[in-house]
Formats: structure tokens, sequence, C-alpha cells
């Protein structure tokens, strides 16, 4: 991501309450990755010390004073719709400051009728490529329709990294179709409207169980043939606690990199959080400014 980014002009980022050393520091790698130009809003004197602490030049950023955390979410958003930036970032503010300045009537970032969703991109060491995966922040259980968004968000990633014709599986408890297990009925919906060109531009397969999707052994024992199974590049997950365990184990168990962003509103938006590592929140930034418009 950080070679294509270098290659192409430079995204402006606006972070949201920007007074942690994770934020700040992760913006600072970035714009001196030549990735992005970066905008920090929040209070002045706590971004100081925190750059004096972490040998940071603090005319790397532009600096824009509050103090308050829904203050700073708001002109963040303000700066968005205004032309000034390309990328919203969550500073030091919980999720839910941060996703109400998103979804504000009146300064917010949200197109009427849009259907946000949490999109992350895990590099874990036991798989052998990139994996993109949703939702695992913000929809409870995605009915139909979302969960038609959600493939098209997760393929939309897949190709901004590199990936021409994304392999999508459709994850339920079990491969077999079970009518009383909706998840089951929703992901063979979705797969026939694939087959049959209703969706485009990837490859889709459900339902799927985990093992099949990522594990080519387990296909061949149980006889499963598709170029999804055992290879999948994208998981869509049935609902959030699936999803949201799913990610948690790379992270905690495997001790996965990621990048994750919230993806339906105006311009991406990095949705880490405020305990992920520098490297995660620089990957997150690298994400979205791939996403960028």
């Amino acid at each position: 991501m950080f070679e294509v980014l270098r290659s192409k002009p430079k995204k402006r980022l606006v972070a949201a309450y920007a007074n942690d050393a994770h934020t700040i520091c992760a913006v600072s790698n970035a714009v001196n990755e030549g990735l992005i130009e970066a905008t920090l809003v929040g209070d002045q004197a706590t971004i100081a010390e925190v750059c004096k602490a972490e040998n940071i030049d603090i005319n790397t950023f532009r600096i824009i004073q509050e103090a308050d955390d829904v203050k700073a979410a708001a002109m963040a958003c303000d700066l968005i719709n205004a032309g000034e930036a390309d990328i919203l970032m969550k500073g030091l503010l919980p999720t839910d400051k941060y996703m109400r300045a998103i979804l504000n009537k009146e300064r917010g970032l949200c197109p009427p009728n849009v259907t946000l969703a949490h999109v992350a991109v895990i590099e874990n060491p036991n798989y052998h490529k990139l994996l993109v995966v949703s939702d695992c922040a913000i929809i409870p259980l995605p009915d139909l329709k979302q969960k038609q968004t959600l493939l098209k968000y997760v393929t939309t990633t897949a190709k901004a990294i590199g990936i021409s014709c994304p392999k999508v599986a459709m994850v339920t408890a079990t491969e077999q179709m079970s009518a009383g297990i909706p998840a089951c009925v929703d992901a063979a919906i979705i797969a026939k409207m694939a087959e049959r060109g209703q969706i485009k531009g990837c490859m889709v397969e459900g339902p799927i169980s985990l093992d099949l999707a990522l594990d080519a052994e387990t296909a061949a024992i149980k006889g499963m043939k598709n170029p999804v199974a055992g290879d999948a590049d994208c998981l869509v997950f049935p609902n959030l606690e699936s999803s949201n365990v799913f990610y948690k184990c790379c992270t905690k168990f495997d001790k996965s990199e990621v990048g994750a962003i919230l993806m339906g509103a105006k311009v991406p938006c990095v949705l880490s959080s405020r305990g992920d590592t520098t490297k995660t929140k620089l990957y997150s930034i690298a994400l979205a400014a791939m996403l960028a418009k």
C-alpha cells in the first residue's frame, strides 16, 4: 500500500480529537512515509506535549485548537464537508461520540439511506494472504440487503489493494443449505445472484463454514470443489458477534496486523480502537488513503 500511495497525489487527513500518542505517532509516520498530509483537531498544548515526548516535529501537522472531544469531532467533519480533507480519523474519543459526529444530520458525513459498515484488512501469519472482513463493529444483525452492501464494501476494498477478482465467502455455521438457519438462506441467495451475473466483479460462495473458506485441506476432505474454498480473499459474517470474535482472535491469539476503516460515509473514516497500536493505526490510515477519492 505504501508504494502505491507514494506514486499518487497525497490525500488529506483530519484527525478528530488527536490528543493521544498512538494517533499522533501514526499520523506522523504516515506523513513521513509520504502517504498523506495531516490536520490535527484537538488541544494544542496536549498535542505539543506528546510531540515533545515522542520527538515529533509539531510543524509536521496543521493544528486546529479544540479542547472538547465532541466539538473536535464536529469540527473535523466540517473540514471534510468544506473540501479541506479526504479522510477522517478517530483520535482519543469514544466510538459512540465519533459515530454521532459522522451521523449528525446537519454537520455529519452520511448521504441519505446509506449503510455504514466496518471493514478490516487482516494479515494473519497463519493464512497465506490478506483477508478483507466485514462487519466487525457496526451492524449487529445485517439483513439480506445489508449483506449485499457488505459484499460490495469488501470487494471494493480488495480491489483497492490489488485483488482483481476477489473470492468472497458468505460465512455461516455450516456449508449445508439449511432453511432453518436464516444466514444460510441469505448466503445462498447472494451466491446465486453472483452466479447469475447480478453481482459482478467477484466470485461468491455461500453458505460456507469458516474452516472451508480458509483451509484447503478441510475443503478437500469434505469434497468442496470451488475457487473460494480454502482460498477466500473476503469474509462476510452473518452477525456482529461472530465477526468481532474472529477479529479479536486474529489480533490477540495470532498477533495479526490489521487496518480498519468505516465505509459508506462521504469519505473513508479510520475506525480503530483507542487502544490499538501505532502500527494498526498507520495501516488503517494507508487503507483509507487507498480508498479515498
